[in-house]
């Protein structure tokens, strides 16, 4: 048996389930993406990465701004779909949506729910200090991660993950407990569970602003912003009128009594800073208007990071 598909999606997070769907025994009879925006320098007209693969599978592309007209509501229920499979699509579906498909629509949610709902739990997941994450199967309702759960799927977040390294994980084991969860869908064999509301948190959409250094935090906190703000939007700090982005950085337990933000050791391969609690070991940077760089390289070619130097 082989189930009607509509798949919604947008960003990089969701290709690899796309692809998986594709290439298996199911048939994907529509996508849905979000419109062609303007990006990079230029500001060209750019299509979403699940537009581009479903374009070169010859699957019909639909990308309207939202599903409150009954023409955008009449286009999706011709489709027929037996279930429409949602990854990060970024578009509310209203309830006429949810309920038009044979089965619903399942979404892929990259936490283990009903811990980190919402826009951000991969970030989320590493700025806490979580050391398990995953992804949940959800049967999607009106609220906001707050469907029934059909499977959990774990995944270690180990000391050194950044977010963009932890969402290359989830988006695979993405794939694999979706397709899982459809095999058992056929059978009738998926267990719905309620969420414990109890136990919810909220992944709140990342800003700019948040990514800002504070020296006054322990160096495990800021250890942890580094990775979790890496791919976007990269920690920085500033000295010397001159704001500096960092990539990577250990936190190191030695305490000191330098002010926080204060340089008090540069080693050839790094710079260590203090902070509020323990120290910070700065091992790949980037100076304005420069190439990302290990710290040894930066000491070589620039002298803007001194001994009597102080972070703000």
């Amino acid at each position: 048996m082989s189930l009607r598909i509509v798949f919604a999606g947008t960003p990089e997070f969701s290709l690899p389930t796309l692809q998986g769907l594709i290439d298996s025994k199911q048939t994907v009879v529509a996508v849905y993406t979000q419109p062609d925006r303007p990006a990079g320098r230029g500001q060209t007209m750019q299509q979403s990465p699940i537009k581009a693969c479903a374009l070169a599978h010859g699957i019909p592309v639909y990308q309207p701004l939202n599903f409150k007209s009954p023409d955008e509501q009449l286009i999706f229920k011709n489709l027929q779909a037996d279930v429409m499979v949602v990854v990060a699509y970024g578009l509310i579906l209203p309830k006429v949506i949810l309920k038009m498909p044979k089965f619903g629509c399942l979404n892929i949610h990259g936490s283990l729910l009903p811990r980190w709902r919402g826009a951000a739990p991969i970030q989320r997941a590493i700025l806490a200090g979580d050391i398990t994450t995953g992804i949940t199967i959800m049967q999607m309702d009106e609220g906001l991660d707050t469907g029934d759960m059909l499977s959990h799927h774990a995944c270690a977040i180990q000391p050194k993950d950044t977010s963009k390294i932890l969402h290359d994980k989830l988006a695979l084991l993405g794939k694999t407990a979706l397709l899982n969860a459809l095999d058992l869908l056929e059978k009738n064999e998926l267990n719905p569970q309620k969420q414990d509301t109890s136990q919810a948190t909220y992944a709140a959409k990342i800003s700019k602003a948040e990514a800002k250094i504070n020296w006054q935090e322990s160096a495990l906190v800021l250890e942890r912003k580094i990775r979790g703000f890496n791919p976007w939007p990269i920690a920085f700090t500033e000295i010397a009128g001159q704001t500096i982005r960092i990539f990577t950085a250990e936190a190191l337990e030695k305490q000191v009594t330098e002010k926080p933000g204060t340089i008090v050791e540069i080693t050839p391969e790094s710079v260590v800073v203090a902070t509020g609690e323990g120290t910070l070991r700065l091992l790949e940077i980037q100076l304005p208007g420069k190439k990302r760089l290990p710290v040894k390289d930066v000491l070589h070619s620039s002298k803007i990071l001194t001994v009597s130097g102080t972070f703000n």
